[in-house]
């Protein structure tokens, strides 16, 4: 190959920039990008203060991770259209690490989590997310949006409270210990908030609710001088600049301590930004490289954690509205986060008047359209299994943890799937073949004679089905002199199943009963000749005809 031809390889992590520039881009382009970015943006704005808020964070936190990390997932990613920053779904997982290390070592984990995601991408293991079941991550995204929403509870209604806390089944009682203390303002700003955002969405999709009603409650509590708590009266405003990169002030001797953290971080971004990738592919009909995605989702991550950012991953609310406002490619999202640096630049002083209230509202319509209650009600409906582990997924999430929810989810999802297809893994007479099959195939295993007896194995033989084939097998009380086993209709075997059928085989052979395995595929028959059923135990035909004309006196000797 010629040192100038480029490896298979490299299109697998060659950015989608690339691609776009390597198209042709012009000034036609660019127009369509700068107005989809500074949509985006206009969505994003709001959003990442609330979600950092909502994370125990500082509403900069949350402009940082979308800027820096926005910047380089649309810049390095494998998705055309992909919009990161921070998200919801990391709302939980991101309040307990801070709760627990603080807020260094949630950027040192995210350090963490991002080098497992670029090692994850180099090896190419983006392609496996995808066997994450359907389920399972409509479990955990209505966990984390129920989650979410009664963490807004406090700012929504405007309580008084010393220290909320952090789990669900101790947050519940201390807000209602506080309801005596709840704000008529606050009520009434959070009400026209949802009520703007939720009509501006009726009205226009590209309307963008968020900011004005945002902005409005602002206006209003500074107008008015209402008395409810801001991002100023809480958090001293938002700078006017932007930070230096720093290493976390994290102690490395308990780094060990943060890895479970850094392991769910890593997981729980993978999903959620593949996940948006392949949403953005179904709207816009173009293919996402998800080995690149997942090696730009982790330099995002190294360095959003850097510049004091939080966990970043692909967003589908904000990749959709960047689909629906007709972008080019990956240089709107990269436009979508300097308009946000010169938002931040510029207005950041205007950011203090923001109501908490105004940002819980936000953050309480964003819950409720994580919960997707279409496709909860359709797995409910039609498939009671996978309605058990959604369900799972889902009370785990809540009253444990994501990262547990997740684990237990797609186990109980490969269980599922393993019964089932174990479950059609059908063993078939000799008398069944007779009467089921026609031609001069049914006729010759019609013409049966002495000694020569026949089963069909149809399905996939591996570990979940070997022990029922092997007790069908077992419970033949006649012992012919041979037995041909028709395994043309198995698509596949395991080292279970091979080992099920080498017992199966010796046992024939110390009966003096010889073995002819019938119509095996290739990829079938090099996994039962590697486990030991070779040509000195049994034969190897590829029709039910040839089995037949095995003279019965060649069998093989008894096994000793």
């Amino acid at each position: 190959m010629s040192s100038l031809t480029p490896s298979p390889l490299a299109g697998l992590f060659t950015p989608k920039l690339v691609t776009v520039w390597r198209e042709g881009y012009g000034l036609k382009q660019l127009r369509s990008d700068a107005l989809a970015g500074l949509t985006v943006a206009i969505v994003a704005l709001p959003l990442s203060m609330a979600i950092a808020i909502g994370s125990g964070a500082k509403p900069e936190n949350g402009l940082y991770t979308a800027i820096i990390g926005g910047f380089l997932i649309s810049a390095l990613g494998g998705s055309r259209y992909q919009i990161g920053g921070p998200a919801g779904a990391f709302i939980v997982l991101v309040a307990t690490t801070i709760e627990r290390f603080g807020l260094s070592g949630l950027f040192l984990a995210t350090i963490m989590a991002g080098v497992l995601m670029v090692l994850g991408g180099y090896l190419r293991l983006g392609t496996f997310i995808k066997y994450i079941p359907h389920p399972v991550t409509v479990g955990f995204t209505a966990g984390i949006g129920v989650i979410i929403f009664a963490g807004e509870i406090k700012d929504l209604l405007g309580l008084s409270l010393d220290k909320e806390p952090g789990h669900l089944l101790e947050k519940l009682p201390a807000l209602w210990q506080a309801l005596p203390t709840v704000s008529p303002w606050s009520i009434g700003l959070s009400a026209m908030c949802v009520a703007i955002i939720l009509g501006a969405k009726r009205i226009s999709p590209r309307f963008p609710g968020l900011l004005v009603s945002v902005g409005l409650g602002a206006t209003l509590t500074y107008f008015f001088a209402l008395p409810v708590e801001t991002i100023g009266s809480k958090f001293g405003g938002v700078p006017q600049s932007f930070p230096l990169p720093a290493w976390p002030d994290f102690p490395l001797n308990r780094i060990g301590e943060l890895i479970p953290s850094a392991i769910a971080i890593a997981l729980l971004g993978s999903i959620e930004s593949l996940l948006s990738a392949v949403v953005a592919d179904g709207m816009s009909g173009r293919r996402h490289r998800s080995n690149a995605e997942l090696v730009a989702q982790g330099y995002a991550n190294i360095a959003s954690a850097f510049f004091g950012g939080l966990c970043a991953t692909g967003t589908i609310a904000r990749t959709a509205t960047n689909i629906r406002a007709h972008a080019h490619g990956p240089i709107a999202g990269i436009l979508h986060a300097l308009f946000l640096l010169a938002f931040m630049l510029v207005a950041a002083p205007l950011a203090s008047y923001i109501p908490l209230a105004a940002l819980a509202a936000v953050l309480a319509t964003v819950a409720w359209n994580m919960v997707e209650r279409d496709h909860i009600s359709a797995i409910f409906r039609h498939d009671k299994g996978e309605a058990l582990v959604l369900s799972a997924t889902f009370l785990l999430t809540i009253f444990r943890d994501v990262t547990e929810a997740i684990i237990v989810g797609v186990t109980l999802g490969a269980i599922l799937f393993m019964h089932r297809m174990a479950q059609m893994v059908e063993v078939t007479s000799h008398e069944a073949l007779i009467e089921g099959d026609s031609g001069d195939e049914g006729a010759a295993i019609a013409q049966d004679k002495a000694g020569f007896l026949a089963w069909r194995v149809t399905g996939p033989f591996f570990f979940g089905a070997a022990s029922t084939v092997s007790a069908v097998l077992e419970s033949i009380g006649e012992r012919p002199r041979i037995f041909a086993l028709d395994l043309s209709a198995v698509p596949l075997t395991d080292g279970t199943g091979a080992q099920a059928l080498l017992g199966f085989a010796e046992k024939c052979a110390r009966h003096n009963t010889r073995v002819v395995i019938v119509g095996a595929q290739p990829q079938v028959r090099r996994t039962l000749e590697a486990c030991g059923l070779d040509l000195e135990l049994v034969d190897y035909v590829p029709t039910l005809d040839e089995a037949r004309l095995i003279d019965p006196m060649a069998a093989s000797p008894a096994m000793p």
